[in-house]
């Protein structure tokens, strides 16, 4: 068995020893005690424990909130077509991402391509997407240096965000010790050198890919931020990795103006809004990028993922940023197989993220063409019970649990074995629409 493996096995076991002790200590009357079942038990706890306009940015979505809903009903829409008598004794969440990197290289007789291979293995296909100000829900203090060593403790990568509350070095530095995979997600800034010396800032941090958001030159306005006077970050937090700049660009001066209601709309401000996909290229062709992989993130069509492949992506990202930037589009769920038919053929992951809840949640992804699926609101509420990386490393742990119990009941005994005769929709039509509650359970 593998170090890896051996690691992996140990954690679950220790998780799963945790949770039975837990549960015979609360058979007798308990006032404190919470069990923690599922992400939604996560939730509820963390909305007992944040101050409301916290946990509302957190859990909140754009306008009426219909695409955050309808990122998690929308798997209940497609179902599982359970296969058995099946071999799954030796079962493996493991899986290996590969990229295609292309270069110019002169072999004397002028130009001609060069192809890379580069690998990522996970030992679940999942991963921790980029979000910012993980420290605003951490009663520890530790932020996104929690979470990415929690990361990196289950084997899973980690994506740093722009906008995160510990720099770039500092994540890199506190989780190198359980060598976590680190990505780093990039937005393009009207100061576009602060973009081009923040991706140099993350390779030279050990960062192995870039995410490039693209769906973001403006955020969709969250009305709960606004009731709730939410329209700066409350101090100590910071968007740390612009401190650097602070004394050129004044930076912190434009995301906490406050001129807007709306915190996301003062620090929108610092995005370029003329974006093209020759930006994606400009990206690209950065020297700290050029032989990283690059995912663009934040497609939700056919049409701009081949457009994304075409200006350089290595990779893309079905997201609507869960369910915070426009409002009525498609869940997540549903705008993924039309991506994955347009690239078909090109040797492209497609990720996705947003709705995010259960161990079947990313079966069913995985069955739809998805090559690993990112979370993000369910580490907000790990981190917000205070247990800082070992909350989010049980949380981690959930999800590879329920997705072992749910490759074997589908006789799947490794991620290889999942394909789309696995999911199906109902027969008689799509299933019936979850109970509409908004930002709540």
């Amino acid at each position: 068995m593998s170090l890896l493996l051996l690691r992996q096995k140990n954690l679950l076991e220790d998780a799963i020893a945790t949770t039975a002790t837990t549960s015979a200590q609360t058979r007798t009357p308990s006032t404190t005690t919470t069990i923690i079942c599922s992400v939604d038990d996560y939730q509820a706890l963390a909305k007992q424990r944040l101050s409301t306009a916290v946990y509302e940015y957190v859990a909140s979505g754009t306008d009426e909130e219909q695409t955050l809903q309808e990122n998690r009903s929308a798997f209940k829409e497609w179902y599982l077509r359970p296969r058995v008598m099946r071999p799954v004794g030796k079962l493996s969440t493991q899986t290996t991402v590969t990229f295609e990197l292309f270069s110019r290289r002169h072999d004397g007789s002028g130009d001609c391509p060069k192809k890379t291979i580069v690998e990522m293995a996970m030992s679940i296909p999942l991963f921790i997407s980029p979000a910012g100000l993980h420290a605003l829900c951490d009663p520890t203090g530790q932020g996104e240096c929690a979470s990415s060593s929690a990361a990196g403790e289950v084997g899973i990568p980690f994506a740093i965000s722009q906008h995160s509350t510990r720099t770039i070095e500092q994540i890199a530095d506190t989780s190198s010790q359980w060598d976590t995979t680190l990505w780093y997600q990039a937005y393009i800034l009207k100061e576009r050198d602060i973009t081009r010396r923040l991706i140099e800032r993350a390779k030279q941090a050990g960062c192995q890919g870039i995410f490039l958001t693209v769906d973001s030159v403006r955020f969709g306005y969250r009305e709960a931020d606004a009731r709730n006077g939410f329209d700066a970050l409350p101090p100590p937090h910071r968007l740390v990795n612009y401190d650097l700049y602070k004394d050129e660009h004044k930076m912190d001066k434009t995301y906490n103006a406050k001129v807007h209601k709306s915190w996301d709309q003062n620090s929108e401000l610092l995005f370029e809004q003329n974006l093209t996909w020759d930006d994606v290229r400009w990206v690209k062709e950065q020297t700290a990028c050029r032989d990283l992989p690059l995912i663009v993130k934040g497609i939700m069509t056919a049409e701009d993922a081949i457009l994304a492949i075409e200006a350089g992506a290595n990779g893309v990202m079905v997201s609507n940023h869960g369910g915070r930037q426009q409002d009525g589009c498609l869940a997540a769920i549903d705008a993924l197989p039309e991506v994955v038919e347009a690239v078909r053929g090109r040797n492209v992951p497609v990720f996705l993220d947003g709705g995010i809840r259960r161990g079947t949640d990313i079966l069913k992804a995985l069955a739809l063409g998805a090559s690993a699926v990112g979370i993000g609101k369910p580490v907000f509420f790990s981190l917000a019970t205070g247990g800082g990386q070992s909350a989010v490393r049980d949380m981690l742990l959930l999800f590879k649990r329920e997705l072992e119990a749910a490759m074997a009941l589908t006789g799947c005994e490794t991620i290889q074995d999942i394909s789309s005769s696995l999911i199906t929709r109902h027969p008689n039509g799509s299933g019936r629409p979850a109970p509409y509650i908004r930002s709540a359970l």
